[in-house]
């Protein structure tokens, strides 16, 4: 059985994905994006959309980079000082569908990212 990863097509899908949810975050969801750590010209900054990548990677299966860098992720932990409202979960479910259909993830796998994602981005909801 394939892991996700796996099915997406490797790292380089999987960036592409990551690389599209943060430019979209940038263009269409700015409060969102003000919630992340900026560069120069206001867009999340660069050391961010790579954590996520790494963490996006190994969260679908794939190398354990993140883990070996970072720790454990701890995602409730890492967002607790940041206001996580519905408005905010639905804003980075937006991006990132709009990430996913960008990159044309379709299919079995596409259906599994959109129930997986929004499970942990309810998780993740803190106020």
């Amino acid at each position: 059985m394939q892991t996700p990863f796996e099915q997406l097509g490797g790292e380089e899908t999987v960036r592409r994905i990551a690389g599209a949810f943060y430019r979209l975050m940038d263009e269409t969801e700015p409060e969102l994006a003000r919630l992340h750590r900026l560069d120069e010209q206001g867009h999340v900054h660069p050391e961010a959309r790579e954590r996520f990548a790494l963490f996006f990677i190994g969260w679908l299966g794939g190398p354990q980079t993140y883990m070996e860098r970072h720790g454990h992720p701890r995602l409730r932990m890492r967002h607790a000082n940041v206001p996580v409202s519905e408005a905010m979960r639905d804003a980075w479910l937006r991006a990132m569908q709009r990430a996913l259909d960008e990159v044309r993830i379709t299919g079995d796998i596409r259906r599994f990212l959109d129930e997986k994602l929004a499970d942990v981005a309810e998780f993740l909801r803190n106020a």
